[in-house]
């Protein structure tokens, strides 16, 4: 973010802390305040009383309620909560809309974080749809490896489960697999990345579309940024 466009929201910014499952955004409630997570991540699941999933992550990289928001709604049918407790900086949404309004640097890169996410979201439903379990674990624990310090990540089998979609056994046996591989060790309610370069062989294509599009919209690391 540009020092002016930072300088523009930093009055409007309020620290809080996040503490694990705390709702964020609700289904089909307006949203009134966003989220820069400055550590932790924030779920975002779809769904229904029959189940959920997760179709989302976002943590330091991002604005949680960008969407909604930035298209001109109000509201999503999503459930945006956090997965890993942390701290965030608030900012009501009217607010941030008006700066927006006021600068076109900062509409642009919200708007391209927007098209990251809307990328995410194509190859979470691809990677649900083709790839193992053990290949979209995989993919799963990249993604959340990218928004910690170290290389724990504190997580039960059962929210596992939640994540990927799946019961609690398979997402146990998915876990299994990348241990008996020596990629992760899983202890009570944490999993420890041991081979990050293996996890990211095993996740192939299911993980590395929608990092690479943030890299080349928004860190301008990659052509036609």
């Amino acid at each position: 973010m540009a020092p002016d466009d930072f300088a523009r929201l930093q009055p409007h910014l309020e620290p809080m802390a996040a503490p694990l499952r705390q709702s964020l955004i609700l289904p089909h409630q307006p949203v009134r305040q966003l989220y820069f997570p400055e550590d932790g991540f924030v779920s975002v699941v779809t769904g229904s009383a029959a189940g959920r999933v997760e179709i989302g992550i976002i943590g330091r990289e991002g604005l949680v309620g960008a969407t909604p928001i930035l298209l001109d709604s109000d509201r999503t049918p999503n459930h945006a909560f956090v997965q890993k407790a942390g701290q965030l900086l608030a900012i009501d949404a009217a607010l941030l809309n008006r700066a927006v309004a006021q600068s076109a640097s900062l509409r642009t890169l919200l708007l391209r974080y927007v098209q990251v996410q809307i990328i995410h979201l194509g190859k979470a439903a691809h990677a649900n749809a083709t790839y193992t379990m053990e290949v979209r674990l995989a993919g799963w624990l990249l993604m959340c490896h990218d928004r910690v310090d170290g290389d724990e990540i504190a997580i039960t089998h059962e929210f596992l489960a939640l994540m990927l979609g799946v019961q609690r056994t398979g997402a146990t046996l998915a876990v299994q697999v990348l241990e008996s591989q020596h990629i992760i060790r899983a202890r009570r309610g944490r999993i420890t990345i041991l081979d990050r370069s293996a996890l990211l062989d095993l996740a192939g294509g299911s993980y590395g579309t929608a990092e690479a599009e943030y890299a080349r919209l928004i860190e301008g690391a990659g052509p036609g940024a």
